[in-house]
C-alpha cells in the first residue's frame, strides 16, 4: 500500500505540474481578455441589487451584483456578481465569481471572502474591525461569474479550443498516473481489472455502500466526535477516497482498454500501454459529454471505492480450499 501511495503521489505531482502550466497560461489569457477594472462610483450594473436604507437580514445577490449604500445588519453574499460597499455592513461580505469593492468611508464589520475576484478598497485603510480577516482566492473570475449566473453550463461543457486542450492534457495526466500505478503494482491492477469484469455487480454494490458510509456516516461522526479526533477521521476518509479513486480509475482504464483492444486491434498490436491509453481516452470523452459526465463521475467514484474495498478478495470470493 505504501508503494501504491508513493507511486500515485509521484505521478500526481508530475501530471499536476503539467496541468498547472496550462492553467497558468489559460488564466493569464483570461485575465488579459476578460478582467475588468473596479466599478466607478457612479457605475452600477443595470440589474444590480441596490440597498438604500436599512436591511435587518442577510442580503443575497443571485446572478447579479449588490450595492450597499445604506446599512445591512447582517451579511452580504453575491453569486456571479460584485459587492460594492458604500455604506455599512455589520456582518461578513462574500462573493463567488466577482470582486468586493469597498469605498472610502464605508465599513465592513465581519470577514471578507472573495473567490475568483479581488478585494479593492480605497487608498486609506478601509473601515474594518481589527479582528476581522480577509480570504481571497483570485483567478478565473469570468468563468466563475458565468457559472454562477448560468449554472446549467456546468452540465453542458463547452467545446472551445481551450477546453479541448485541457481534455488532451487530462488524457496525458491520467495516462501518466495509469502507467506509474501499473508499473508499481502490476498484479493489483490486473486483478482489479479482472475482478471488475467478472464480479462488476458485487463491486458496484459494495462501492455504493462505501460511498453512503463516507457521504453520510463520516459527517455524522464529525458532529459527535471531539475536534481532534474528527480532524483525524476526516483526513483518513479523504485519503481513502483519494487512493481508492486513483487505484480504481486506473483499474477501470485497464479493463476498458483491454475490451477496446479486443474490438479494434489485432492480437499482435495489443499491449498494456495501448490498453491504458485507449481506456484513458475513452473515459475522457465520456466525461466531456453534456449531462452524461455527471453520471459517469458518480459511476467512477462508486466503482473505484468498490474495487479498493474488495482488493484483498479472490476473483470467485470463495475461501481457499483446505488441504
Amino acid at each position: 500500500m505504501l508503494l501504491l501511495i508513493a507511486a500515485a503521489l509521484r505521478a500526481l505531482a508530475l501530471g499536476g505540474l503539467l496541468l498547472c502550466v496550462v492553467f497558468v497560461a489559460a488564466g493569464a489569457q483570461s485575465l488579459a481578455e476578460g478582467t475588468s477594472a473596479p466599478l466607478g462610483r457612479g457605475a452600477v450594473e443595470s440589474n444590480a441589487l441596490v440597498i438604500e436604507g436599512e436591511s435587518p437580514a442577510d442580503v443575497f445577490g443571485l446572478g447579479r451584483s449588490v450595492v450597499v449604500r445604506g446599512t445591512v445588519k447582517h451579511g452580504v453574499v453575491a453569486f456571479g456578481g460584485d459587492v460594492v460597499v458604500e455604506g455599512r455592513v455589520e456582518g461578513d461580505v462574500a462573493t463567488l465569481g466577482g470582486s468586493i469593492i469597498q469605498r472610502e468611508g464605508s465599513y465592513i464589520g465581519g470577514d471578507v471572502w472573495v473567490v475568483g475576484g479581488a478585494y479593492h478598497h480605497g487608498k486609506t485603510a478601509p473601515g474594518r474591525r481589527p479582528e476581522s480577516a480577509t480570504f481571497m482566492f483570485a483567478g478565473y473570475e469570468e468563468e466563475l461569474r458565468r457559472l454562477a449566473r448560468e449554472p446549467t453550463t456546468l452540465l453542458t461543457p463547452s467545446l472551445t479550443p481551450a477546453a479541448l486542450g485541457l481534455r488532451v492534457l487530462s488524457i496525458l495526466f491520467w495516462f501518466i498516473i495509469s502507467l506509474a500505478l501499473t508499473a508499481a503494482t502490476p498484479g493489483a491492477i490486473s486483478r482489479a481489472a479482472a475482478r471488475l469484469q467478472l464480479t462488476s455487480l458485487r463491486v458496484a454494490v459494495i462501492g455504493l455502500v462505501g460511498a453512503g458510509v463516507m457521504g453520510f456516516g463520516v459527517p455524522a461522526l464529525l458532529r459527535v466526535l471531539p475536534p481532534v479526533v474528527g480532524v483525524f477521521v476526516f483526513a483518513m476518509a479523504l485519503l481513502l477516497l483519494l487512493v481508492a479513486y486513483l487505484f480504481g480509475r486506473v483499474a477501470i482504464h485497464a479493463a476498458t482498454g483491454r475490451w477496446l483492444q479486443r474490438l479494434l486491434l489485432s492480437e499482435k498490436h495489443r499491449s498494456e500501454s495501448v490498453a491504458l491509453l485507449l481506456g484513458v481516452a475513452f473515459w475522457t470523452v465520456i466525461l466531456t459529454l453534456p449531462y452524461v459526465w455527471l453520471l459517469a463521475v458518480g459511476a467512477l467514484v462508486v466503482t473505484s471505492l468498490g474495487l479498493a474495498l474488495t482488493a484483498r478478495y479472490r476473483l470467485g470470493w470463495k475461501p481457499p480450499a483446505k488441504v
